[in-house]
């Protein structure tokens, strides 16, 4: 099976349809969906400035990327950062420069790696699937998958941020944070003027996820977030959080990964995230696809001597 083929079966719950809400004035969400047997799209932001919207992340689909130029309201998209490489981040990148022909993308380098990479195996992987199944009722989503992965140049930002910076948008000023935990390369963006932050994967719901992470550094990019004076975060998945809700979650994970590496039973661990995040997980069918994901990371990632290595690449230079 493919490996991100697990959000097929544990997204079931994200069956909306996208769509944009105010979380202040001037910042509008278009929530993350999943439209079964499709794969999920992750969270956009816009914030609006006096040259256009700065938008955080693009999603996967199209409708993600026109649900996104639906919230622009006719105002210019001006700029277009990534918090990650991950596909349901960046693969609404083509469509929203061929809408945005000046549309300028940021985002870290740790794409070029993921298209060397992990992309290069997961389309290696579409491709068997599609040779060995030609008709099967996804076909048509693999080969949609494979398309956004061949798109490769497109996904790629015009600017890599390589470290922390302050990145100005139609004179409007954006706090950008860098760290190398839940991917090669995550940026998270904070507003100072709306309090609103927008941590990528770096936070999601219903549980944390580990497919291409450095638990440990992540811990202390969380810890990094906890510094930052945000109001409401936005994570890469799920709903808006606001600081209690954000402590309740980094706390959460911290214990996860002690349990992780103690000799506890995984159903305890997974049990004990259900308990910590619960006023997170707002019912059963959440909590259960939390505990579905963490019965695939605990065995292949936390528990999993090959995953360590993850953890030995530097992360680039500011």
């Amino acid at each position: 099976m493919v490996r991100t083929c697990l959000w097929l079966l544990l997204f079931s719950w994200l069956s909306a349809p996208a769509f944009a809400t105010a979380l202040a004035p001037g910042v509008h969400w278009v929530q993350g969906t999943y439209a079964p047997p499709r794969q999920p799209d992750g969270n956009s932001l816009l914030f609006e400035t006096p040259g256009g919207w700065l938008v955080v992340d693009s999603g996967r689909h199209p409708a993600h990327a026109r649900a996104v130029l639906a919230a622009a309201h006719g105002r210019p998209l001006r700029a277009l950062l990534n918090t990650h490489w991950h596909l349901d981040h960046v693969g609404g990148n083509p469509a929203l420069r061929a809408a945005a022909p000046d549309l300028r993308v940021y985002a870290s380098p740790a794409i070029d790696g993921a298209l060397g990479g992990f992309l290069a195996d997961y389309a290696a992987q579409l491709r068997t699937l599609l040779a060995r199944e030609p008709g099967a009722p996804a076909a048509a989503d693999w080969r949609a998958e494979l398309a956004r992965i061949e798109q490769g140049e497109a996904l790629r930002p015009d600017r890599s941020l390589r470290g922390d910076t302050v990145l100005v948008v139609g004179g409007r000023e954006f706090r950008v944070g860098f760290a190398a935990a839940a991917t090669e390369g995550d940026l998270w963006v904070f507003d100072p003027a709306s309090g609103v932050l927008a941590a990528g994967d770096l936070v999601t719901l219903p549980a944390p996820f580990f497919d291409t992470a450095c638990p440990e550094r992540w811990r202390a990019a969380l810890d990094r977030l906890e510094a930052t004076p945000f109001t409401r975060l936005v994570p890469g998945h799920g709903a808006p959080m606001d600081r209690a809700g954000f402590s309740a979650w980094r706390e959460a994970f911290g214990r996860l990964l002690d349990c992780a590496a103690s000799d506890t039973p995984e159903a305890a661990c997974i049990a004990g995230w259900q308990a910590d995040a619960q006023s997170l997980l707002p019912d059963v069918a959440a909590r259960q696809q939390a505990a579905g994901l963490l019965a695939y990371y605990l065995p292949t990632v936390l528990r999993n001597p090959a995953t360590a290595n993850r953890c030995g690449v530097s992360a680039p230079a500011a």
